[in-house]
C-alpha cells in the first residue's frame, strides 16, 4: 500500500469517527441534553481497586505547589457535582486515562461519552443505550436483556450469589483459566468468570444487556433486594465481542458512598497499591444530587464493534506507542 493510499484510509476512518461524534452530538440536542466540559485533572484519584490512575504534580504558585493531581479515569465525580448544581441532564464526549491497560482492545487514553437523566430509572436508560446504538450503527439490531444471576445460571449452572469461594475457584480451574495468583475474594472470582466464560457466549450480533449485579460490586449505584438478594442497580452492555458500556442507578447517599470508597481504598492498600484522595467535594455534593441513572459508554470500542477490527489503534488517530 503506497502512502496515498494509506492516507485515504486514514482520512475515511477519521471522516467516519467525527461522524459518529456528530450524531452522538445531534442526539442529545434534540434531547435538550446540555454537553459539559469537565477537569481533565482532579486533585482526587479513582479508589476503584480495578483501576490504576495517571499521577502528575503540580509547580505553579498557590496551596496546591507539588500537589499531586490525577488525570480522570471518567467525568463521573465531576458531574454529578454539576447535577448537584441543577444543571440538569448533561453529557460529556472526550478523553479519559487508565494507567496500565494496553491492548488490542485497551489504550489508556481513550474517549468516553457519559451521560446522566434526570428522573431516569435504570430500565428506562437502557432502553435510551439501545435506542442510540441503534441510531449510531443505524442497524436493527436485535436485544437481550438478563440479569445477573441468570447468566450464570443459563451458561454454568451456577448461582452467583450463593457459590462459595471454592465453587467459583473449582469452575476456573476445571476450565483451565489460568490461577497463578491468589484469588482475594468473590467478586475476584465472579469477575473473572465473566470476562472468560460468560462473556464469550453472548451472540455478537446481539445488543446484550446485563444488569442486577451483585451488591458488592455495586460500585457508585443504589442497592435494592431483588427474589431474596440484594443487587446493585447497575448494568454493562456487550456487543461484538466487547464491553461497551456501563450504568448506574445513582446513589445518592454521601455517608454510604464515603464507606465504599474508604473499602475499596483499603482493598488497594491490600494490593499493594497506593490509596488515593478520597473526593471529597463530590461527597458534600451527593446528598444533594437528583434522583437520576448514567451511563458510561467506550466510544472507540463501538467504532471498533461497527467497523469489525480487533484492534483499538485502527478506529483511532494515534495509538499508545504513536502518540
Amino acid at each position: 500500500m503506497n502512502l496515498k493510499e494509506e492516507g485515504e484510509l486514514l482520512q475515511n476512518r477519521l471522516w467516519r469517527r467525527g461522524l459518529l461524534f456528530r450524531t452522538i452530538r445531534d442526539y442529545f440536542f434534540l434531547e435538550e441534553v446540555v454537553e459539559v466540559d469537565t477537569p481533565i485533572l482532579s486533585q482526587f484519584g479513582n479508589p476503584d481497586p480495578a483501576l490504576l490512575n495517571f499521577v502528575t504534580s503540580y509547580h505553579g504558585p498557590g496551596e496546591y505547589y507539588r500537589a499531586p493531581f490525577y488525570l480522570i479515569t471518567s467525568p463521573e465525580y465531576h458531574m454529578k457535582r454539576l447535577l448537584a448544581q441543577g444543571v440538569g441532564s448533561c453529557y460529556y464526549l472526550g478523553k479519559v486515562f487508565r494507567d496500565g491497560e494496553l491492548s488490542g482492545r485497551h489504550n489508556p487514553e481513550f474517549t468516553m461519552l457519559e451521560w446522566y437523566r434526570l428522573d431516569y430509572h435504570l430500565e428506562k436508560l437502557m432502553k435510551e443505550v439501545i435506542l442510540l446504538i441503534k441510531i449510531l450503527t443505524d442497524l436493527p439490531l436485535e436485544v437481550e436483556m438478563m440479569t445477573y444471576r441468570e447468566a450464570f445460571l443459563t451458561h454454568l449452572n451456577l448461582d452467583p450469589f450463593t457459590a462459595s469461594l471454592e465453587e467459583l475457584q473449582a469452575i476456573l480451574e476445571m476450565n483451565k483459566i489460568d490461577l497463578t495468583f491468589t484469588l482475594r475474594d468473590r467478586d475476584e472470582a465472579l469477575d473473572l468468570i465473566v470476562s472468560h466464560l460468560i462473556e464469550p457466549q453472548f451472540d455478537p450480533d446481539k445488543l446484550t444487556l446485563l444488569y442486577h449485579y451483585p451488591a458488592s460490586q455495586a460500585s457508585l449505584s443504589k442497592i435494592v433486594e431483588v427474589d431474596g438478594q440484594f443487587v446493585g442497580k447497575r448494568f454493562e452492555l456487550y456487543w461484538k465481542g466487547l464491553e461497551l458500556a456501563n450504568g448506574y442507578e445513582e446513589l445518592t447517599n454521601a455517608k454510604e458512598q464515603r464507606k465504599r470508597f474508604e473499602a475499596e481504598n483499603a482493598k488497594r492498600v491490600a494490593c499493594g497499591m497506593d490509596a488515593v484522595p478520597i473526593d471529597e467535594l463530590l461527597l458534600e455534593s451527593l446528598d444533594q444530587l437528583p434522583f437520576c441513572s448514567g451511563v458510561a459508554l467506550g466510544v472507540d470500542r463501538l467504532l471498533m464493534a461497527i467497523e469489525q477490527t480487533k484492534e483499538i489503534e485502527m478506529v483511532i488517530p494515534f495509538g499508545w506507542e504513536k502518540a
